[in-house]
C-alpha cells in the first residue's frame, strides 16, 4: 500500500542559508496575511471568497510595485500558503474549524513555509529549491534508501523554525507492505487526566505532563520577559530562553505520544476509543490539562499507525456513556462528576476504577460492533462475570441489546 508518510530532520544551517530560510518564512507567513486580507475585504463587500489560484493571479500582479524582494525567495512559498488559506476557510465553511487568523512571528506554529518542486536528499544533506543545499544534524539513511529503491517519492518539503533550530519535514509517498490483518480481542482504551489512559486489562499510563512541570519556570521566564525593553538585547535573550522552554515541553508531549501509540499500534489488534469533544474541553475549566495531555494528537497518531501495523480503531460516539455505565450489569447513573474516582453500581453492588469501568464499557462496545446487529451474545467473560452466572450476568442480557444499537450509530475504522 501506498501512504503518505513525512521524514523530519533537524537541519544545521551557516548564517547565509539561516538567511534564506528566514526570507521563505517571513514571504510564506506576509502572502498567507495578505490572502487572509483580501478576503475579509471580499466577506465584509457580499463577495465570493477568491480561491488559492486567484489569490495568486492578484499577487502576481500586486508583488511587482510593491514586494521587491519577490524574487529572493521561491515562487512556492507564496504559492503553498495560498493553498493553505484556502483550505483553512474551507474548513471554517463547514464548520470544521474556526475563522483563520492572521499569522504573527512570534507564533512557534507559523514560522513555517512548504516548498515543492526539485528537492534532493544526500547522506547529510537536503537540497531546497532556491536555498541549495543545506546540511543535517542527523543521517538521512532510512529515506535515502527508499529513494534510491523507488518506494518512496517526495512531495513537498516543510521547513519550521522553532526558538532558534531549524528542521525541515519531507512528505513522501511511500510503499509500505500490506499488513496481515490481526484478529484479536478488543481493547478498551480510556482516555483521562489523572493518568493518561487505562487499558481494559487493567494497564495504567501516565502522561508525563510537561506543561504541568514546567509551568512555575515558564512564568517566572514569562516574567522576566515581560520586565525587559522590548527590541533590545536582553529582550531578544529572554525571548529566545522562553522558545526554547516552550519548544522542549513540545518535543516531551510529542515523544511520550508516538512511544505510546506505536505500542498500542503494534500490540492490540482491535482498539475501542472514544469519540471525545477535545475542541470544547479545551474551552472549559479543563482546558490547560487537556491541552497538556494532547488527546487529539493521540487519537490521529493512533488511527494512521493502525493502518501501517493491521490493527483496527474503533470509535465508540461522543454520546456512549462509558463512564456512567456500570460494567457489571449496564445499570447507567444519572450524573458522575470528575470528584468520584470510584464507581459504584447500587443494582449488583460492584466498586472499581471509574477509568477502568469505562475501559470494560468501551470493550464491551467494541464486541458489539464486531458481533455484528445478527451477532450471538459475547458470553459471560464480555459483561465482567467470569463465573457466567448471578445478578450480574443475567442483567447484563438486557442491556445489551441497547448497546448493541448504540454500536450501530459508531464509526469503524478498519485500516
Amino acid at each position: 500500500m501506498r501512504v503518505t508518510q513525512a521524514f523530519r530532520f533537524e537541519l544545521d544551517p551557516n548564517r547565509a542559508t539561516r538567511v534564506l530560510l528566514a526570507q521563505h518564512v517571513g514571504a510564506a507567513r506576509f502572502a498567507y496575511n495578505w490572502g487572509l486580507n483580501l478576503c475579509k475585504k471580499a466577506l465584509a463587500e457580499g463577495k465570493a471568497i477568491p480561491n488559492a489560484a486567484q489569490l495568486h493571479r492578484e499577487w502576481n500582479r500586486w508583488k511587482r510595485e510593491n514586494a521587491p524582494w519577490w524574487t529572493e525567495v521561491s515562487k512556492c512559498a507564496p504559492q503553498e500558503a495560498f493553498r493553505d488559506l484556502e483550505k483553512a476557510l474551507r474548513n471554517w465553511r463547514q464548520k470544521r474549524a474556526r475563522f483563520p487568523r492572521f499569522k504573527r512571528k512570534k507564533h512557534m506554529d507559523d514560522n513555517t513555509a512548504r516548498l515543492t518542486g526539485s528537492i534532493r536528499v544526500f547522506p547529510r544533506h537536503v537540497q531546497l529549491p532556491r536555498i541549495g543545499k543545506v546540511r543535517t544534524k542527523e543521517w538521512t539513511d532510512k529515506l535515502l534508501a527508499l529513494l534510491e529503491s523507488n518506494k518512496a517519492r517526495i512531495l513537498s518539503a516543510t521547513i519550521s523554525r522553532e526558538a532558534d533550530r531549524w528542521y525541515v519535514s519531507l512528505t513522501c509517498e511511500v510503499e509500505r507492505p500490506d499488513p496481515p490483518q490481526r484478529e484479536g480481542e478488543p481493547i478498551g482504551v480510556d482516555l483521562g487526566l489523572s493518568a493518561f489512559l487505562v487499558l481494559s486489562d487493567g494497564t495504567r499510563i501516565e502522561a508525563p505532563k510537561p506543561l504541568a512541570k514546567s509551568l512555575r519556570l515558564l512564568r517566572r521566564r514569562s516574567r522576566q520577559l515581560f520586565r525587559k525593553q522590548r527590541g533590545s538585547k536582553n529582550w531578544q535573550k529572554a525571548s529566545l530562553r522562553l522558545a526554547r522552554l516552550h519548544r522542549r515541553v513540545q518535543n516531551i508531549r510529542r515523544d511520550f505520544l508516538h512511544q505510546v501509540t506505536t505500542w498500542l499500534a503494534k500490540t492490540k489488534p482491535v482498539m475501542v476509543v472514544e469519540d471525545l469533544n477535545v475542541r470544547g474541553l479545551a474551552r472549559g475549566p479543563l482546558s490547560r490539562p487537556v491541552a497538556d495531555v494532547g488527546w487529539g494528537t493521540f487519537r490521529r497518531m493512533l488511527e494512521y499507525k493502525a493502518g501501517w501495523y493491521g490493527a483496527r480503531v474503533i470509535v465508540a460516539p461522543t454520546h456512549f456513556p462509558s463512564t456512567k455505565r456500570c460494567s457489571g450489569c449496564g445499570w447507567v447513573a444519572p450524573r458522575m462528576p470528575l470528584s468520584l474516582r470510584t464507581f459504584r453500581c447500587p443494582r449488583c453492588g460492584l466498586e472499581i476504577d471509574r477509568d477502568l469501568n469505562a475501559a470494560l464499557n468501551l470493550r464491551q462496545y467494541g464486541l458489539a460492533v464486531l458481533s455484528g446487529p445478527t451477532g450471538s451474545s459475547p458470553g459471560s467473560d464480555a459483561c465482567g462475570d467470569p463465573s457466567g452466572g448471578g445478578t450480574a450476568g443475567n442483567s447484563w442480557s438486557t442491556s445489551y441489546g441497547s448497546l448493541k444499537q448504540e454500536a450501530g450509530s459508531g464509526r469503524l475504522f478498519s485500516l
